[in-house]
């Protein structure tokens, strides 16, 4: 055989090993996911600790897309570069400018439809990405 032949079955060879090696999936802590999830819908309970659980999702999702290796220096890089694998990426930039605007003035008053909308995004974003198990699964 030709050596052209074998550099090209190489070259080959180190292409589909590439490829084998970055789409092999990422193993989440579920466990630590479920945990911190239902410790900030106690943060629920009282309409005072509201803005705290909207802050506390948007950093899981943050934990989430690190651990996913999503490019980015900033959060918003790192969901930029997530969006395909998030099905409600309008409601994840809502809970996430939310976030960050209850972060910068903490007396900012929160209604019940805000939260909601918000952490029932981020809950959907955990989902996408393997962090929390779908609602099918349970």
């Amino acid at each position: 055989m030709n050596i052209y032949v074998y550099i090209g079955l190489a070259v080959v060879f180190l292409i589909v090993c590439f490829f084998a090696w970055k789409l092999k999936p990422i193993r989440m802590n579920k466990v630590y996911f479920y945990e911190s999830w239902k410790n900030l819908q106690k943060l629920l309970i009282d309409k005072k600790t509201w803005a705290k659980s909207v802050i506390a999702a948007d950093k899981l999702l943050d934990e989430a897309l690190k651990k996913r290796h999503f490019k980015g220096k900033s959060m918003g890089e790192r969901m930029v570069s997530a969006q395909r694998y998030i099905r409600d990426n309008d409601g994840v930039w809502f809970a996430h400018k939310l976030s960050n605007k209850l972060d910068d003035s903490p007396k900012t008053r929160l209604n019940k439809t805000d939260t909601k909308e918000a952490l029932t995004a981020v809950k959907k974003a955990l989902q996408d990405l393997g962090a929390l198990p779908s609602d099918k699964q349970k």
